[in-house]
C-alpha cells in the first residue's frame, strides 16, 4: 500500500510540477511596456478620462514617442481577425519584388473569408495583390504573397511569429496569416499598435494602409474599383488608415491612425460588438484634446528592447524552417492532445491511481464472511 501512495504522489509532482511552474513563470513576468498595463479589464489612463467604447479591449498611443496614453485590457489574448494582416504584411514586403508577377491558383480562389477576386491562371503583380489585401482584406490575395515567398505559408507563419517577437510583440501567436479564427491564434491590442509602429515606419506599409480606391482586374475582362475598408481614411482628419477586421468569433477589430498638430496617435480595439470607427474616432479626438493633459501610463517597447525577452517560435516549425506537409499533418492531434491537457487540472491526473487504490483496499463482501467463519472455528 505504501508504494501505491508513494506512485500516486509521485504521479503528481510530476505532472502537476511543471505546469505549476509554467503558470508561475507567465504570472510572474511583469508586462511589456510597464506594469501599469495590466491585462485586468478596466482602463487605466491619467490626466483625463477617456469616453467609454463598446471594444473589450483597446490601446491609444503616440507613435513618434511611443508613449501609451490609455488603455484598457491591453495585453488580453484575443482573436485578431485580419488586422493580423499588418503582421503578414511586415514579413512580405521586405521579401517579395513588387513587380513579380503572381498567376493565381485554385487553392487562392477557394480559400475561406473575405476575397478581392484572385482568380485560376490570372496574372497578378506583388504590388497589386498588396493593394489587396490592405483595402479588400483579400484572403486570397494574402495566400497568392505568402505562397510566392520561399517555404509558402508554413514559412511565413514561422517569419510571422518571429517578427512579433523581434518587436516585443510577445503576446500574438499566429497560425493562419489571414487572420482567419484558426485554433491557437491570438494578438492583443498592445502587439496591434506595435505592428502599426512598425509599419508605418516603412513607406509602402503606409502607401498601402492610407490608399483609398484601387482596381483590381475581373476574371473575364476589365476591372472594377476596390474601396478600402477603413472608413476613418474617409471621414477623419489627418487619419492614416491601417486596417480593420471581423469574424464571428473575433468581432471587430481594429487599427487606425491619425497625424495631427504635430503627433501621430495609433487607436487600436479588439472584440467590438459594432461601432468600430465611432469608438476610434472617440478615442483619437479626446487624444488630440487632451494631450498636454495625459502622463504616460505605459511605453510602445522598442525592437532593440524586445528582442532581449527570447523567441515566440511558431508551433508549425520549431526549427524556423517549414515542416513536410505529413509532418504537419500528424502533428495536429498531438497539439490537440496537448492543448486539452493544459486545460485538466492536475490534481485530475492522479485521480485514476486513487480509485484504484481505492478498489485495491475494498475487501470483496465474500471474503469477509469467509474470514469471520474461520474465525468462528478457531474460537
Amino acid at each position: 500500500m505504501r508504494v501505491l501512495l508513494t506512485a500516486c504522489a509521485t504521479t503528481v509532482m510530476l505532472v502537476a510540477g511543471p505546469l505549476t511552474a509554467t503558470a508561475a513563470a507567465q504570472g510572474s513576468r511583469s508586462p511589456v511596456g510597464g506594469v501599469q498595463l495590466t491585462a485586468q479589464s478596466k482602463v487605466v489612463a491619467a490626466g483625463a478620462t477617456p469616453p467609454a467604447v463598446q471594444a473589450g479591449s483597446y490601446v491609444v498611443a503616440d507613435l513618434d514617442t511611443g508613449t501609451v496614453l490609455a488603455a484598457k485590457a491591453p495585453h488580453a489574448k484575443l482573436r485578431p481577425a485580419s488586422t493580423l494582416k499588418t503582421l503578414t504584411a511586415l514579413v512580405l514586403l521586405p521579401r517579395l519584388d513588387k513587380g513579380d508577377v503572381v498567376v493565381g491558383s485554385d487553392r487562392d480562389a477557394g480559400i475561406e473569408g473575405s476575397k478581392v477576386g484572385v482568380y485560376p491562371g490570372l496574372r497578378y503583380s506583388v504590388d497589386l495583390l498588396f493593394q489587396g489585401m490592405f483595402l479588400a482584406s483579400g484572403n486570397d490575395a494574402v495566400h497568392a504573397l505568402a505562397e510566392h515567398d520561399q517555404g509558402g505559408t508554413p514559412a511565413t507563419i514561422d517569419r510571422m511569429n518571429k517578427k512579433a517577437t523581434e518587436i516585443g510583440a510577445l503576446d500574438t501567436h499566429v497560425t493562419d496569416p489571414t487572420g482567419l479564427d484558426a485554433d491557437g491564434q491570438v494578438s492583443s491590442a498592445y502587439d496591434l499598435a506595435l505592428f502599426a509602429q512598425a509599419g508605418l515606419g516603412r513607406p509602402d506599409f503606409a502607401k498601402y494602409a492610407s490608399t483609398k480606391y484601387t482596381n483590381f482586374p475581373l476574371a473575364k475582362a476589365g476591372t472594377y474599383q476596390v474601396a478600402n475598408q477603413n472608413k476613418l481614411l474617409f471621414n477623419y482628419d489627418g487619419a492614416l488608415g491601417i486596417k480593420t477586421g471581423y469574424t464571428t468569433l473575433a468581432r471587430n477589430t481594429f487599427i487606425g491612425a491619425a497625424r495631427r498638430d504635430g503627433h501621430t496617435l495609433v487607436v487600436t480595439l479588439m472584440n467590438s460588438p459594432h461601432g468600430i470607427t465611432e469608438d476610434a474616432t472617440k478615442l483619437l479626438d479626446w487624444s488630440f484634446s487632451h494631450y498636454t493633459a495625459l502622463s504616460s501610463v505605459g511605453t510602445l517597447v522598442k525592437p532593440a528592447t524586445a528582442a532581449k525577452t527570447g523567441p515566440n517560435v511558431s508551433k508549425k516549425s520549431a526549427a524556423g524552417t517549414p515542416l513536410p506537409k505529413r509532418t504537419q499533418a500528424a502533428l495536429i492531434p498531438a497539439l490537440a492532445v496537448q492543448s486539452l491537457a493544459l486545460r485538466i487540472p492536475s490534481w485530475a491526473y492522479a485521480a485514476p491511481l486513487f480509485v484504484l487504490l481505492a478498489l485495491f483496499l475494498r475487501r470483496p463482501r465474500s471474503l469477509k464472511i469467509h474470514n469471520k467463519r474461520s474465525r468462528s472455528r478457531r474460537h
